[in-house]
């Protein structure tokens, strides 16, 4: 049980779920984050780090870049349940289809430099 309530607890702030539904559709530095999500770094790397303790997401190093990409579940049945079920939710809220819509714009390039 303890690890389905880590997972439930991870996405009960709707900035944490959002990110979720942003890492659905590519990975993402934080600045790319903050920017879609219009977040403090700090307070978007708080999220980042209690969604990747939950086991929903991991990130990799790439130079001075930190790319966070949702987890393949395989550590914990209920991480790839909720992922599997949240491709499909909220796609017609409209608060996530206007930052989805905007993600495309967002590039680390413009934001960050480099």
């Amino acid at each position: 049980m303890r690890h389905f309530i880590k997972v439930m607890k991870a996405l009960s702030d709707p900035n944490r779920v959002k990110m979720v539904k942003l890492l659905q559709r590519r990975v993402l530095c934080v600045c790319e984050i903050q920017a879609a999500l219009g977040l403090a770094q700090s307070t978007a790397s708080k999220h980042l780090k209690i969604l990747e303790e939950a086991g929903l997401l991991r990130f990799t190093k790439d130079g001075l870049w930190v790319n966070y990409q949702l987890a393949d579940g395989a550590q914990n049945p209920y991480v790839a349940t909720i992922l599997g079920n949240l491709r499909h939710w909220l796609e017609e809220d409209p608060e996530v289809a206007a930052m989805l819509a905007r993600l495309p714009e967002i590039r680390r390039e413009t934001i960050c430099g480099g």
